[in-house]
């Protein structure tokens, strides 16, 4: 402390170094002298140094100079010192010695103080253990006199002992037993009290048995004072499960015993909802005193309403649940799912009515909260009945989605047995013959597995290699189709088909079954839709009413959802295969249509030096490259939309005019070539002799050629047209145009 008090010396401003970093705690030399370093060189910091060196010798004389009597006179004054300190040292040790007695005295005070206090301590406690038992004995001995005098008036006289008289002495009873238990806890571990035991035993016994009799008394003669006056002694002696187990042993369990029969119920038609029905009887006939009383009914009084009893909750209820576990166990067997179905939702609606029994919001909260009502509840093993279930749907679905793509059953809206299959299991998950309300997450998620499935399978038909359709019949066994022509013959294909089974990978699939296909996919996207407001009622019945989560995209009557859900990415999984098989088809039309517009590199052949005569009409090859596109029109316009098949036209007819139009050029320019070499001949030779053109000095053999292509494309563009087509929309048409019109321009000109 002293040294953070002393001040040093000012030094020079210019020193490279702050005079108070001598004086900190923590001061340290070697990062000092590296702190200096970064601003100065070590020769004018040691430079530095050495001047302060001399301020601080400097000061230091000064300082001894000016204190120098001070430190003089510091010997004499101490001069006697040591005589003074051994005066005060006798005196100090009479006073420790005094203070060191009182202090003992006072000890000993306290000491025997808290020794009077822990008596009293304890002569309390052992007077109130005395109080407690004098209460017992005196409870004791006060009951037993009036089970005395009660005995007497018994003897006395045959009228006195009225049911009300007996029900007030055992109130009063009730309440002198309740201060005997009271204090009898209190007292616990006394050894009077283990004297005292046998007679409290002989009280309890007689009071209980007591009580139950009356209680039967007043249930067998329907006297609402005598149930009343003995439920409320119940209450009093806090023994209100007592009660109601007495009423489930003696009011309840017989009537269970008579009315649930296993041979009755698997003998009759609709035993099972008969033998529910009985057993709802049992509240309004033979609990309707007992709801009186306790409050459970509407027409009670609140004045004489004893609080404390649910005789539906803590009686009945569990009479019933062990009736049915113990005699007819059968009930909750799942190995048959369509009866299970049908007993559990007979009992769930069982388990609602006898909760709208209950009368209050409060009783049906502790009916669902009771051990026996979870007990029931779980004893349906509800995740084997889906397992049974899952196996059903799957296994019909996994059937069906089957290599050989049968055709749907007569009556579907659908073309393939495989996509009838996926609609039907997803009918038949939220169909009333298999829902149930606690597995509604479970086959949601088996819906979407479905839909998740089908999009897999349209996957895999997707790029399976396309096959001739006769070639296919032959091979197959089942119909693969509604009709039997296909939309093309792809001649290509055919040796590829012809391989064997174990040289190709994938089974092939015809046009027609690919269309087939598309044309399912498209349905079931409609339906989509569909499914939300077949599974709604069902969500709502459980509560469920954020159905957004569920069905983003879908516009409901009551609003509209924007967020995303998961029904939505089930019909985008299917989405994605669907450029795919349009691709697929559209690339199968055109290979079809192209494999006779390349017969226009015939044309040549068929009027070079042969002398025809000038063209006036299409070749027939190009109503052969049409049929695939008619077809398509006409054959499949029932189970196909409009825009899809102009979609599928306009993409095939696109891609096979390109080749039509690549095919055309290199004609037309073989024929230009020729003609030109043919020219080069002619004027080589010098002869008329090599001229192209007819004998009868008509159109040559080259502008014939031309106008023949010419009218072939003129007439492949009206057919396009008559299709319902703009050529405008068909890409490299109006290429195709311009070249055949120059083409038929120059066999003009040249004519001329």
């Amino acid at each position: 402390m002293e040294a953070k008090k002393m001040n040093l010396p000012r030094g020079p401003e210019n020193l490279c170094f702050d005079k108070d970093e001598f004086m900190k705690p923590d001061f340290d030399v070697d990062h000092f002298v590296s702190d200096c370093r970064k601003r100065v060189q070590l020769e004018e910091l040691r430079e530095d140094l050495e001047l302060y060196y001399k301020l601080l010798k400097t000061a230091m004389v000064e300082l001894i100079n000016k204190d120098y009597a001070d430190f003089v006179n510091l010997s004499t004054n101490l001069v006697g010192m040591d005589k003074a300190l051994n005066q005060l040292a006798v005196p100090l040790g009479q006073l420790r010695e005094e203070v060191m007695s009182l202090k003992s005295c006072v000890s000993e005070g306290i000491q025997a103080v808290d020794d009077r206090m822990a008596k009293q301590e304890d002569i309390r406690r052992k007077k109130m253990c005395v109080l407690r038992l004098i209460n017992v004995i005196q409870s004791v001995e006060k009951i037993e006199k009036i089970l005395h005098s009660q005995g007497t008036k018994e003897l006395s006289s045959l009228e006195g002992n009225s049911p009300l008289l007996t029900g007030q002495v055992l109130e009063r009873i009730a309440t002198e037993f309740n201060q005997l238990q009271f204090h009898a806890v209190q007292s616990k571990g006394m050894s009077l009290l283990d004297k005292v035991r046998p007679r409290i035993a002989g009280i309890t016994a007689m009071l209980q048995q007591s009580l139950e009799g009356l209680l039967l008394e007043g249930l067998h003669t329907s006297n609402v004072d005598i149930i009343r006056h003995c439920l409320r002694t119940y209450a009093t002696i806090d023994k209100t499960r007592d009660a109601e187990a007495l009423v489930g042993q003696v009011l309840v369990k017989p009537y269970i015993d008579e009315v649930i029969v296993e041979q009755y119920v698997q003998s009759h038609p609709n035993g099972l909802q008969a033998m529910y029905n009985r057993l709802l009887e049992f509240v309004p006939h033979h609990c309707r005193l007992l709801r009186e009383v306790t409050g459970g009914a509407i027409s009670s009084e609140k004045a004489d309403i004893v609080p404390g009893y649910d005789f539906l909750v803590n009686s009945v209820w569990p009479e019933i649940v062990h009736g049915l576990e113990e005699k007819l166990p059968s009930l909750f067997n799942p190995g048959n799912p369509d009866v299970f179905h049908e007993k559990y939702t007979t009992s769930m609606d069982f388990v609602r009515k006898f909760e709208r029994q209950c009368g209050t919001q409060a009783s049906v909260k502790r009916l669902r909260s009771h051990p026996s009502y979870h007990n029931f509840n779980n004893k349906w093993n509800l995740p084997v009945y889906f397992q049974i279930r899952f196996r059903e749907i799957a296994g019909a679905l996994e059937e069906a989605l089957s290599d050989t793509l049968e055709e749907a059953p007569a009556g579907s809206s659908y073309c393939l047995l495989a996509t009838h299959m996926v609609w039907q299991s997803l009918l038949k998950c939220w169909s009333d013959q298999m829902f149930l309300p606690l597995l509604a997450h479970r086959l949601w998620k088996l819906s979407l597995q479905i839909l998740s499935r089908y999009s897999v399978f349209i996957s895999e038909v997707s790029v399976r290699p396309i096959s001739c359709e006769n070639t296919k019949e032959s091979k197959k066994s089942v119909p693969v189709g509604r009709k039997e022509s296909s939309i093309s013959v792809n001649p290509s294909e055919d040796q590829g088909n012809g391989s064997s089974p174990e040289s190709q990978p994938l089974p092939s699939i015809s046009s027609t079954q690919l269309v087939h296909v598309a044309a399912d996919l498209d349905k079931l996207q409609d339906q989509i839709p569909d499914i939300l407001e077949m599974i709604k009622p069902k969500l709502e019945m459980i509560g469920f009413k954020n159905v957004s989560c569920i069905a983003g995209w879908l516009s409901l009557n009551f609003s509209i959802f924007t967020s995303i859900g998961a029904l939505e990415d089930s019909k985008t999984s299917l989405s994605t295969c669907v450029p795919t098989l349009n691709n697929r088809i559209i690339q199968d039309l055109s290979e079809s249509s192209f494999t006779y517009l390349k017969s226009a590199l015939e044309v040549p052949r068929l009027y070079r030096r042969t002398n025809k005569e000038v063209p006036t009409k299409a070749s027939p090859y190009v109503d052969s490259a049409l049929k695939p596109f008619y077809r398509l029109q006409n054959e499949y316009k029932d189970i196909l939309k409009q825009p899809m098949i102009h979609q599928w036209l306009e993409g095939a007819l696109s891609e096979s005019t390109q080749k039509y139009y690549e095919t055309v050029s290199d004609v037309l320019s073989s024929v230009k070539k020729m003609e030109e070499s043919l020219k080069r001949l002619k004027q080589a030779r010098k002869t008329a002799t090599s001229n192209p053109v007819g004998t009868n000095g008509g159109m040559s053999d080259d502008n014939k050629i031309r106008l023949q292509l010419a009218l072939d494309v003129e007439y492949f563009g009206e057919q396009i047209r008559k299709m319902g087509l703009e050529t405008s929309s068909i890409k490299s048409f109006s290429a195709l145009t311009d070249l055949v019109l120059n083409a038929k321009d120059q066999a003009t000109a040249e004519q001329s």
